[in-house]
């Protein structure tokens, strides 16, 4: 026999006994589908997460003061002061822009309406370094920072709890009991790893600072951290360095944290891609069940077809014909519960899109090897009853019938 007749052989095989076919198949469907869905789902998530990095800034480093070192100790007199801003923006050459903020839990009040949020001091460079843009308004401009203007932007969340849906631009709003002129509304942004932009309350960083919190040194306003953004991609590690080196010569120790955006990518996709892999492991045990099921009927099959396989050896049959025709059904069984497992995978998991913020993902890499496994276990599992029913003798055979 060549190929082609056996596999049509096995097919009809197959055909004839649908519903145990069917129930040989089920382990490798179930196996597939848990596979390829944890495989969607883990990517669908690591891209949602590297998502919102991008949309906070995908080239952002930020400089932290008062941190641990690695043997835990602290640094309780270091302080980043509007000075240290300066002296990055003007020595650093891979930083573009460069945000000093001081911020504040503060109240804020229009009317009869109070809520608490964080109030930033801050530059107009903060649009660019956190890639913002304003829904309505404008930012206030570096005039209105040196004359301290007591002017505000609004963060998304923050109007509405003031203003509901009307649009707040012009309109008096008090700061810590301070009067404040709205000038600006900010897109809604979203909040992620502790962060909502929507919540904040932006102001001119010498008017936080004079008015709102009450220093007097303008040149050594302390921050509570710089936001920096490297000129590309590639030069984020050095502008790290560059950053450290600088503020270190400044501050005479090394008291300074720079957390680069980048750092938190690679940790995001290193630690998805192992959740993924463990959840396609745990998975992937049905696909050994699936294949323990194959082989199992494999080897009922042989039992029922005894006087076939006689009667196949007695005209003519060699082992290896024998032992093709039940290695091609068990393939063909693994990779039909494979094709059915990766359209129940994909069509389960996909609607997860209309009702969450995921999308979930499915790489081609996934689908092979979800094939390549599923061929495999048809092979492997199939070798024993395959060659049980190849080395039966034609004359037992015939006479078991």
């Amino acid at each position: 026999m060549n190929l082609l007749e056996s596999v049509n052989m096995a097919f009809a095989t197959i055909s004839a006994n649908k519903l145990r076919s069917g129930l040989t198949m089920l382990g490798i469907i179930i196996g597939n589908a848990s596979v390829i869905s944890m495989i969607g789902i883990g990517q669908g998530a690591q891209n949602l997460v590297l998502g919102k990095l991008e949309a906070f800034g995908a080239n952002q480093l930020t400089v932290y003061s008062n941190f641990e070192d690695e043997e835990g100790m602290k640094f309780p007199d270091a302080q980043l002061v509007l000075s240290d801003a300066e002296a990055i923006k003007t020595q650093v050459p891979s930083v573009s822009q460069v945000a000093p903020v001081d911020e504040q839990k503060m109240s804020i009040s229009f009317k009869n309406k109070l809520t608490s949020t964080t109030v930033r001091g801050t530059t107009s460079d903060l649009l660019a370094v956190q890639n913002l843009t304003l829904a309505t308004g404008r930012m206030f401009n570096q005039t209105q920072q040196q004359q301290q203007a007591q002017v505000t932007v609004l963060g998304a969340e923050t109007s509405r709890k003031l203003f509901g849906d009307d649009n707040p631009v012009g309109q008096e709003v008090m700061i810590n009991n301070i009067s404040f002129q709205v000038i600006g509304l900010l897109q809604s942004k979203g909040a992620f790893a502790g962060d909502n932009l929507d919540q904040t309350v932006i102001v001119p960083l010498t008017t936080f600072a004079n008015r709102l919190v009450g220093r007097r040194s303008i040149s050594d306003i302390p921050l509570s951290y710089i936001l920096v953004t490297a000129k590309n991609r590639e030069s984020i590690r050095a502008a790290g360095f560059q950053i450290t080196n600088v503020l270190s010569r400044l501050h005479g120790k090394k008291d300074i944290a720079v957390f680069a955006n980048k750092k938190f990518q690679e940790l995001v996709v290193q630690v998805t891609s192992i959740l993924s892999l463990l959840l396609a492991l745990i998975a992937a045990i049905s696909l050994l069940v699936g294949g323990i099921g194959i082989m199992n009927i494999m080897l009922v099959s042989v039992t029922e077809r005894t006087q076939e396989i006689g009667l196949r050896k007695a005209v003519g049959a060699t082992q290896n014909d024998i032992l093709a025709q039940f290695l091609i059904e068990a393939i063909i069984l693994s990779l039909s519960g494979c094709l059915l497992g990766i359209i129940l995978g994909v069509g389960g998991t996909l609607p997860l899109a209309f009702f969450t913020p995921l999308t979930p993902q499915f790489p081609l890499y996934a689908i092979a090897v979800a094939v390549g496994i599923s061929g495999s276990i048809g092979l492997i599992f199939g070798v024993f009853p395959a060659r049980q029913a190849a080395m039966l003798d034609p004359i037992v055979a015939l006479r078991s019938a």
